[in-house]
C-alpha cells in the first residue's frame, strides 16, 4: 500500500513539473492546455475531459480535449451553459456539483458513452474565473484533503497558463498595432538606442532620408543623419552630451537641411523625445520626422509674393504721385500739351494698377475655390483677337502685330471677358519678353474638336528646364535680358486657370535667343468649370 502511495506522489510530481515546464517553454496555449488536461484525467483515474475558456462576450467555449471524439464535444454545451451563475460554486473546495451531475446523465444517454461522474475544476486570477477543467469518469469516488490539493495545483497552473497566454497574446496584439501605426503615419519615424545607434525605422523616413531599413538598422545615427545646413542651435549628439534629457517629457527640436542618401537636400523638422526607465535611465529616444520642405516653399512663396507686389505696387503709385506734383506746379499748368502728357501716363498707371490688383484678386480668388464667370456666351476669338491687337499696336514702335486666323472660324462656349484675358497676357508677354522688337503673330487654327491659339513672337526665348515652371504662381525666368521687365509672374497663371476652366489646355514652344510661341486649345463644345488651384498655404 505504502509502495502505491509512494508511485502515486511520484507521479504528482512529474506530472507538476511537466507542467511547470511547458508554461515556461511554450506559448502555444491549446499545447499546454491538452498537457493540463491529459494529467488531470490521469490522477483522478478518469475517461475523458473537456477545458472550457470564457470569451470576451462572456459566453464558455471548449479550447481542449481529451478521450472524446471530436465530433461529440459539442454535445457537452450544457454543462458550460450556466457557469457564469455557478461561478461561485465553482470557485469553492466542492468539486462534486450535482447540477452538473444531473446534465452529464442526460448527455451520456444521449452519445451513448458511459460516463457517470463529472468533477470541475474551476481556473481562477485575481477572483476572475478564466475557465473550468471537466473530468469525467465512468465511476464515482470521493476525494481525499491530498487529491483536492494536487487538483487545485493543476487548476492553477492552467489558469496560469490561460493567464500568460492572454498577456502574450495582447502583448503581440500591441506590437502589431504599433507596427501599423509607425508604417501608416506620414511622418517618419525613428527608434534609437541610449547610444544612438538605429534600432529601427518606418517607411516613411527610409523615402525621407533614402536609406532601407534594413541598411539602417545598427548604424550609428549621424551616419543616416547628416546635416548640410542647421537652424537650430545643438544636434541631437550636442544636446546628449550636454546631458540630455533631464526629465521625461523633455523633448528637443531640430531643423534644418539633411543630405539623402543619394546626395541631394531635403528640409526636414525632428522632435526628439525620450522613453526613460522608472529609474531615469534613457531605454530609446524616439524620433519624429517631418518633411517641411512644402512649408519652406510656401515661405518662400510668401516672400516672392511680398516682394513682387511691393515693387509692382511702388512703381505705378510713384509715377502717379510724380506727375500729380508735377501737375501742381503753375508752370505745367501753362502748358496745355504737357498738362496732357501727364494726365494720359497718370490714367496709364492708374490702369496698369487696377490691373495689377484685378490680378490679385484672381489668384486669391483662384485658392479660395475657383474664378468667377460672369457671362457665357458664343465668343468670337477673331473679334477678340482684332481688339487686343488695336489696344497694343499703338504702344511699341519696335514690334509689329498680325493677325493670321482662317476665313471659317469657328466660335467657342465661354466668357468673354476672361478669353480676352488670356489673350492681352500672351500679347503683353510677346512684347515685353522681346525688347529688341520684331514682329508678333496671333494665328487661329482649325482642328476638328478644337481651335487652337498662339502668340509668337521673336524675344528672348525660355530655356527647356524652365518652360513648365513658367505657368506657376509668381515664377519667372530669371536671366539679364528678362531682368529689367517687370511684372508679377501671375499673367501665365491665371492664364492656365482660365484655359482648363473652360476645358482646354496651354503649352510653351521656345528656343532660348529664338523666340516663344505660346498655344491655347480650347473646345469646339465647351463647358465652364471653376478651375481651383493646387493649396499652397500663404502662412
Amino acid at each position: 500500500m505504502s509502495l502505491t502511495l509512494f508511485d502515486y506522489r511520484i507521479r504528482q510530481r512529474d506530472y507538476l513539473l511537466s507542467i511547470a515546464r511547458a508554461l515556461v517553454s511554450r506559448l502555444n496555449l491549446r499545447a499546454v492546455l491538452r498537457l493540463i488536461l491529459q494529467a488531470s484525467v490521469d490522477m483522478l483515474q478518469g475517461q475523458s475531459g473537456l477545458i472550457a475558456l470564457r470569451n470576451d462576450d462572456g459566453a464558455f467555449s471548449f479550447w481542449a480535449s481529451y478521450g472524446l471524439p471530436a465530433a461529440l464535444v459539442s454535445e457537452f454545451e450544457p454543462l458550460v451553459a450556466d457557469v457564469p451563475a455557478n461561478a461561485d460554486l465553482l470557485a469553492g473546495e466542492e468539486l462534486l456539483i450535482p447540477e452538473l451531475s444531473e446534465k452529464l446523465g442526460q448527455i451520456a444517454e444521449q452519445t451513448g458513452l458511459l460516463l457517470r461522474q463529472v468533477v470541475a475544476l474551476p481556473m481562477v486570477v485575481e477572483r476572475e474565473l478564466l475557465g473550468v477543467i471537466f473530468i469525467f469518469r465512468s465511476h464515482s469516488l470521493r476525494f481525499s484533503p491530498d487529491d483536492r490539493r494536487i487538483l487545485g495545483s493543476f487548476a492553477d497552473y492552467a489558469a496560469i497558463a490561460v493567464n500568460n497566454a492572454r498577456l502574450y497574446e495582447s502583448a503581440v496584439t500591441e506590437r502589431r498595432r504599433l507596427d501599423a501605426l509607425l508604417e501608416a503615419i506620414g511622418d517618419g519615424v525613428l527608434v534609437l538606442r541610449p547610444d544612438l545607434s538605429v534600432e529601427r525605422m518606418n517607411r516613411a523616413l527610409s523615402a525621407i532620408t533614402g536609406w532601407r531599413t534594413a541598411d539602417a538598422a545598427g548604424r550609428p545615427y549621424d551616419e543616416i543623419f547628416v546635416w548640410e545646413r542647421r537652424n537650430s542651435s545643438r544636434t541631437l549628439a550636442q544636446a546628449v552630451e550636454q546631458g540630455w534629457p533631464f526629465r521625461e517629457r523633455d523633448t528637443l527640436y531640430v531643423e534644418g537641411e539633411l543630405r539623402r542618401r543619394n546626395g541631394s537636400l531635403i528640409s526636414v523638422g525632428i522632435t526628439y523625445a525620450p522613453l526613460l526607465t522608472r529609474g531615469g535611465r534613457v531605454l530609446n529616444i524616439i524620433a519624429v520626422v517631418r518633411d517641411i520642405t512644402r512649408f519652406r516653399e510656401a515661405d518662400a512663396l510668401k516672400d516672392t509674393f511680398i516682394s513682387v507686389v511691393s515693387h509692382e505696387l511702388k512703381t505705378p503709385v510713384a509715377i502717379i504721385k510724380g506727375y500729380a506734383e508735377t501737375l501742381l506746379r503753375p508752370e505745367a499748368q501753362r502748358d496745355p500739351g504737357l498738362l496732357q502728357e501727364m494726365l494720359g501716363a497718370i490714367t496709364e498707371e492708374a490702369d496698369r494698377l487696377a490691373r495689377l490688383v484685378d490680378d490679385l484678386l484672381d489668384a486669391s480668388r483662384l485658392q479660395a475655390g475657383g474664378l468667377p464667370f460672369r457671362d457665357v456666351e458664343d465668343v468670337d476669338l477673331r473679334l477678340i483677337a482684332r481688339r487686343v491687337v488695336s489696344r497694343y499696336a499703338s504702344q511699341s514702335e519696335r514690334h509689329t502685330l498680325r493677325l493670321e486666323f482662317p476665313e471659317q472660324f469657328p466660335t467657342v462656349r465661354g466668357d468673354p471677358r476672361r478669353l480676352e484675358q488670356v489673350l492681352d497676357n500672351l500679347v503683353s508677354n510677346a512684347i515685353k519678353y522681346s525688347p529688341a522688337g520684331g514682329e508678333v503673330v496671333i494665328k487661329g487654327e482649325v482642328k476638328p474638336a478644337e481651335v487652337i491659339l498662339s502668340v509668337s513672337d521673336e524675344g528672348v526665348g525660355i530655356p527647356l528646364d524652365e518652360q513648365e515652371r513658367i505657368f506657376d504662381r509668381f515664377y519667372r525666368v530669371e536671366n539679364p535680358a528678362t531682368r529689367a521687365v517687370s511684372g508679377t509672374g501671375l499673367g501665365l497663371y491665371l492664364t492656365r486657370a482660365i484655359v482648363q476652366a473652360h476645358g482646354g489646355r496651354c503649352w510653351v514652344h521656345s528656343v532660348p535667343g529664338a523666340g516663344s510661341t505660346f498655344y491655347v486649345a480650347l473646345p469646339q463644345e465647351t463647358r465652364l468649370t471653376l478651375w481651383q488651384a493646387p493649396s499652397v498655404s500663404l502662412r
